[in-house]
């Protein structure tokens, strides 16, 4: 399985959000820390904004923001909202199967099963278990600008 460059881009944006919760961030900066193009983030922005994940505002004091607290936002929910419209297969797309076996093939009930066992994995995670305490990452998303402090997990382990 491979995830699309949106769904990976789109998580990386909510990773940086969550860790600079503080702040209204603006696209130049999370491009940067997330190695994406402002153009290609300004399209995952979009649409992380029009399914409720983050606020955006343009303008010079504009930017984006997480629109609730991370433990409210299900890394299941984000990952069908940029992942249900590539099937994973073929024959799970009717309007472009070619595929001669599609109905005699019981490997596409199997995989079904699977993608959903896999999104039921992810439906367990927040994005709060991806920030909180996790100082690398909290080292990586700092906004540069930011006073630096250093990380409570680090000092308490």
């Amino acid at each position: 399985m491979r995830l699309t460059t949106r769904t990976n881009l789109a998580i990386r944006i909510l990773m940086y959000c969550g860790i600079n919760q503080d702040r209204i961030s603006r696209s130049a900066d999370v491009a940067e820390a997330c190695n994406a193009s402002v153009n290609h983030l300004a399209q995952v922005v979009n649409m992380l904004h029009q399914h409720g994940f983050i606020t955006a505002s343009r303008g010079r004091m504009g930017g984006i923001k997480l629109a609730t607290t991370p433990e409210n936002i299900n890394v299941g929910e984000v990952f069908r909202v940029f992942e249900s419209e590539v099937p994973f297969t073929e024959c799970a797309s009717p309007e472009t199967n070619t595929c001669p076996l599609v109905d005699a093939c019981r490997l596409k009930s199997a995989i079904g099963r699977a993608l959903e066992a896999f999104f039921h994995e992810l439906d367990m995670l927040t994005l709060d278990d991806l920030v909180r305490g996790n100082c690398g990452l909290k080292e990586i998303l700092t906004f540069r600008e930011a006073v630096t402090t250093p990380c409570k997990e680090a000092i308490a382990g």
